[in-house]
């Protein structure tokens, strides 16, 4: 083993596109990136640990919940975590690391749902290099494909449209609505082979306490 590989962090909010765009990068990238993503370890999850506005205490509540609520622009849901949840992202964060560090590249497909999150990124993967970058989409669109997609709950997108960003310092940003799945990955990939310097994991790193 010659040393770690490489990772492409996509962050964006449900629907957002980053799955298309993930897909689009192992097409155009001349070599071999694994695809890592947060549905992969949510649906990995027993069914009654991804809960549907589980209540306190039941396994639902305690691993993945969508549950309703309510905010300045309307109704919604939101994605809460509970113990089994947090326990299970903190495993994929850490699993992408011992992946990398085997030599493998990943393109992993996340969303930020909470700034410790990002904190852990930063913990996982010191010492690997990192292109980070924000897959976003107007919210117009959003709600547009969440009506469309099977499995989606409608305001999920909009709930998290703010917050999945917070805090987030990108190397590239790309747009799903105004750019096709091709040009968002050759920009991606563009910013891989010609990495900014500093990173935005290094910079993120040095604002770390």
């Amino acid at each position: 083993m010659s040393g770690p590989g490489r990772v492409i962090l996509l962050n964006g909010t449900s629907s957002a596109g980053k799955t298309t765009v993930a897909r689009m990068i192992q097409q155009l990238r001349p070599d071999p990136i694994q695809h890592i993503a947060l549905d992969q370890f949510r649906d990995g999850l027993p069914d009654r640990f991804r809960g549907l506005n589980s209540p306190d205490g039941t396994p639902g509540a305690r691993g993945l919940n969508v549950v309703p609520v309510h905010t300045p622009e309307g109704s919604g849901t939101a994605v809460r975590l509970g113990d089994v949840g947090r326990r299970m992202l903190t495993g994929m964060r850490h699993a992408v690391a011992a992946f990398v560090n085997a030599g493998n590249d990943a393109v992993v497909d996340d969303m930020q749902l909470d700034p410790n999150f990002l904190s852990d990124y930063l913990t996982a993967l010191s010492g690997i290099e990192v292109i980070f970058a924000a897959i976003r989409c107007d919210l117009a669109t959003l709600r547009q494909r969440e009506t469309e997609r099977p499995g989606r709950f409608p305001g999920t997108a909009a709930v998290h449209f703010h917050s999945t960003h917070s805090g987030c310092l990108y190397d590239v940003e790309v747009s799903t609505a105004t750019m096709s799945p091709r040009q968002c990955a050759e920009a991606i990939l563009v910013a891989e082979r010609n990495p900014p310097n500093p990173r935005a994991f290094e910079q993120l790193e040095a604002r770390q306490p």
